[in-house]
């Protein structure tokens, strides 16, 4: 004979049972004590979060004998034990899913009229209620208006939103919420206390955390885990089951992206891998982490105190502080996509794999002031791993004269290291480089390089902020100097040892259509110029 299953062995018996929706019992309870029983309720919520178990415990709190109405149900009368025994006659379960059509409520309707067969009260509890079709709901309209005096109808839903508004109104609504994880621990610990198992403190968090605010959750899994009296339940042997990575796996690898390390980040993702953990379970875990880190950094710890223990906070706020809002945005919207890639291959980890280089790129396409530290000893990376930087592109290019002095930039010395200007700009962004090599200097001004391009849309790409922004920043690297950058359009000219030269060839381009078009439209340049006397 199969067991009982947990969830079902552990169902609350009474109102004090319930975990984590004080404010559902509290009013409730007021209601019996008072007399002042609601003909409809309804209740919405999450899945796994007790609106069922209320319902019957309303509807045996209802129908109890015990004579303080405040101590209802008391689990003792011959109603109570029948209720929890699945025999009382007076509580009928509907499961909409099932009993959609408009007919299956004509049917309810009419033996609504009936008279209890035991108690005071005839308890209607329909599950999953939004399943009804726009004809039942309808139907159910006028019974739940004005139902008989000994009728009360207990409605359950995870999907308010498919509810007319018809049927929301003629109900008492009472939210059910996401139980926070230490009270699913609290829990998961009493529960195997009496069935005689030990359990480690870290395996209950876990599965805690796996329950996403679901009780009933929380304990199927648990059921699931348990091997037997003599077994602890460890963290390893619940990871194994679950198909989870460990968090420190998760924080090293929020480390990685904010310290653009890849190859660290990749062997974190394959070790993880190997040793048993889902790439799709990896990215659920990473986007559960970064959802936190966004809730810490935008609205303070105090939003994450109920998911997470307060060890894993430290973590928490130490990466919120170093990661910037949009990159901390993209990287949580890359690894949704990674947990919710449905398609299966060859390489399963791949998605997992994108995720990760796709956020190290967002994150690190500009240059940063500085590189932002580890969050923890606990996520470092080990030093037999960490790479020696990378040499700064005057050493790259073996360019040994030292750096000019503020104010005596000269169009000379901006030319000779304008090649590492251009490689820099290659290793941040592409497009930059582009622009750059589709213009020439024409000048110095002060601190500003003088620009020309050919066109007034690549002027207008060169002054945008954020283009500007880069390749001010890689001047400020190349030459050490706060260098600035402005544009113009117009021909495309190399430096001349002379203004002559520049008008010469300005005058040409002005009196020469054909010319003119080339260079402003097409971009062309003049290279040499010769005279022919004829």
């Amino acid at each position: 004979m199969a067991s009982q299953a947990l969830y079902s062995k552990w169902r609350p018996m009474a109102f004090e049972d319930v975990v984590g929706q004080e404010h559902v019992t509290y009013t409730l309870r007021s209601a019996l004590a008072s007399g002042r029983l609601g003909h409809a309720y309804l209740f919405s919520g999450p899945r796994g979060t007790g609106k069922t178990t209320m319902a019957r415990l309303l509807a045996k709190a209802a129908n109890c004998q015990y004579p303080d109405p405040a101590a209802r149900p008391c689990n003792t009368c011959d109603h109570c034990l029948a209720v929890n025994e699945g025999r009382y006659l007076d509580l009928i379960e509907i499961d909409a899913a099932s009993h959609t059509s408009v007919d299956d409520v004509r049917e309810l309707r009419d033996r609504i009229a009936f008279a209890p067969n035991e108690g005071q009260y005839k308890v209607y509890i329909v599950d999953e209620v939004h399943r009804f079709s726009g004809a039942a709901f309808d139907a159910l309209l006028k019974t739940i208006e004005e139902p008989p005096a000994h009728a009360i109808f207990v409605l359950a839903t995870t999907e308010i939103h498919k509810v007319p508004q018809t049927i929301l109104s003629r109900c008492q609504r009472f939210d059910f919420r996401r139980i926070p994880l230490h009270q699913i621990v609290e829990r998961l610990a009493m529960i195997l206390e009496y069935e005689g198992i030990m359990a480690e403190q870290a395996a209950l968090e876990l599965v805690a955390r796996q329950a996403t605010g679901s009780l009933r959750d929380a304990i199927s899994l648990l059921d699931q885990l348990i091997t037997g009296q003599d077994e602890v339940l460890t963290l390893e042997l619940a990871q194994a089951i679950l198909g989870t990575t460990t968090d420190q796996s998760v924080r090293d690898l929020t480390s990685a992206i904010l310290m653009g390390d890849t190859g660290w980040g990749l062997d974190i993702i394959n070790r993880a891998l190997e040793e048993g953990s889902d790439p799709r379970q990896f990215a659920r875990q990473m986007v559960d982490y970064l959802r936190l880190v966004m809730l810490v950094q935008t609205g303070g710890p105090e939003l994450a105190t109920t998911t997470i223990t307060e060890d894993e906070l430290v973590f928490v706020e130490q990466h919120a502080e170093q990661f910037p809002r949009s990159a901390l945005l993209q990287t949580l919207r890359s690894f949704n996509e990674a947990a919710n890639d449905q398609r299966t291959g060859w390489q399963p980890q791949l998605p997992l794999e994108i995720a990760f280089i796709e956020s190290v790129d967002k994150l690190h396409a500009a240059p940063q002031p500085e590189p932002p530290p580890a969050p923890a000893q606990s996520s470092q990376r080990p030093a037999r791993e960490r790479r020696e930087a990378p040499p700064a592109p005057d050493e790259q290019a073996g360019d040994s004269e030292p750096p000019p002095q503020p104010g005596s930039i000269t169009t000379a010395q901006v030319q000779e290291r304008w090649r590492s200007v251009l490689k820099t700009c290659r290793s941040v962004d592409k497009v930059v480089e582009a622009l750059l090599n589709s213009g020439s200097i024409v000048g110095v001004e002060g601190n500003a390089i003088i620009l020309q391009m050919p066109s007034d849309m690549l002027r207008d790409k060169i002054e945008h902020d954020q283009n500007r922004q880069i390749i001010e920043s890689v001047l400020q690297q190349v030459y050490g100097l706060p260098l600035t950058v402005r544009a113009r359009a117009g021909s495309s000219v190399s430096v001349q040892s002379g203004n002559q030269r520049s008008r010469e060839i300005d005058d040409i381009v002005a009196s020469d259509p054909l010319v003119s078009f080339m260079v402003n439209e097409l971009g062309g340049s003049i290279k040499r110029i010769e005279s022919n006397e004829e």
